[in-house]
């Protein structure tokens, strides 16, 4: 219950799309068709209300690459980017793969809101002369929060005042759970900032789909989107036939899927908090999982060296906290974007790991 993709049928219309797909035979070299880019275009509209310009878009075979190459088209060696932990790990390995550096700033759970915060603080003084470059994860991966609007406001404001550039990695942001939360892309901000961002989506993690390969950056302005794709020549490949197919169908006939699967994660994430109130209190979910089908738990009251390897032992892999930027021993961080029984199992054989502890 570790890796964030899902055990979970992908949507029948991607199924039958892809079959369609092989039944013609031919694997060559490909691009999106226009029905494809529009597929992306309207769901951003639809959804988020958000207008963009088929130039903007950028096709990548994932959003680990698109970090790794915003780091290099926004900074020279020896820059600094900044993340704020816990955080997905490639948010701090990404930089140091071409001589970056990588500075992290953590944040802080506001216990009396229940809610993780930036240490607005801590960043004024994280910021150098050779700072140029921001990673904001949106929903954030670990702690499945949503950025509040006003939240996104202060980061734009910040990044203008620093003369940064802001990438948002969006890819969790049609799984959000609480219905009466919005998702605000960061392209969605007031002009000034929007012509100094990189957004990085995919229909991924919503439509089960990351083995397939087939990702976006939103890059608004023309020289920041040359730059990046200069980066890309020569070494990132191209996205395949099969991927094209899969996000177009994903953003334009999976609708009603997509909606009965925000249902069924809600329903797995009220389980979840509700077993582990009841039966492992010991077990921590501190602040509300807002988005995606990630669970941040505090564990520091079992006082294990390795909690990581204590559970394997016990028959349910959870990730380590420690790669996200947590003390080892305080956080692990549990997928329930599963069958109802298979999370009910892994829960049952956690509860028999806390008792062992």
């Amino acid at each position: 219950m570790w890796v964030a993709d899902m055990d979970f049928t992908s949507p029948p219309a991607i199924i039958k799309a892809l079959h369609r797909r092989v039944d013609h035979g031919i694997f060559g070299y490909t691009r999106p068709l226009k029905s494809t880019t529009d597929a992306v275009v309207d769901s951003l509209e639809q959804r988020y209300n958000w207008h963009i310009d088929p130039s903007w878009l950028v096709w990548l075979p994932g959003l680990v690459v698109g970090l790794n190459v915003t780091a290099q088209a926004c900074t020279q060696p020896g820059e600094e980017v900044i993340c704020f932990t816990p955080n997905y790990p490639p948010f701090m390995s990404a930089p140091k793969n071409s001589g970056r550096i990588s500075r992290t700033v953590p944040m802080v759970l506001n216990r009396g809101a229940r809610r993780w915060e930036i240490d607005w603080d801590t960043l004024e003084k994280a910021v150098t002369p050779k700072t140029k470059l921001i990673f904001l994860c949106h929903p954030h991966n670990p702690i499945s929060r949503i950025w509040r609007r006003d939240e996104l406001d202060q980061i734009a404001e910040f990044c203008l005042r620093h003369n940064l550039y802001l990438c948002s990695d969006e890819i969790h942001c049609d799984l959000i759970l609480d219905p009466t939360l919005l998702h605000f892309p960061i392209g969605t901000l007031d002009s000034q900032i929007t012509y100094k961002t990189i957004t990085l989506i995919s229909p991924s993690k919503t439509y089960n789909l990351a083995g397939i390969g087939a990702s976006l950056a939103i890059i608004p302005d023309q020289n920041l989107r040359s730059r990046f794709v200069c980066v890309m020549d020569g070494i990132v490949p191209l996205v395949n036939s099969m991927g094209y197919i899969a996000c177009e169908i994903a953003y334009s006939a999976c609708e009603p899927w997509r909606q009965a699967l925000i249902t069924y994660l809600r329903d797995n994430r009220d389980f979840l908090v509700d077993f582990l109130l009841k039966e492992v209190p010991v077990v921590k979910i501190e602040a509300p999982i807002e988005a995606t089908y990630l669970a941040w738990l505090n564990v520091e009251e079992l006082n294990l060296v390795n909690p990581v390897a204590h559970f394997e032992n016990h028959g349910i892999g959870l990730s380590n906290g420690a790669p996200f930027g947590a003390p080892q021993s305080h956080y692990v961080r549990l997928n329930f974007g599963c069958p109802r029984a298979l999370l009910a199992e892994g829960l049952r054989r956690l509860k028999s790991a806390v008792a062992a502890a």
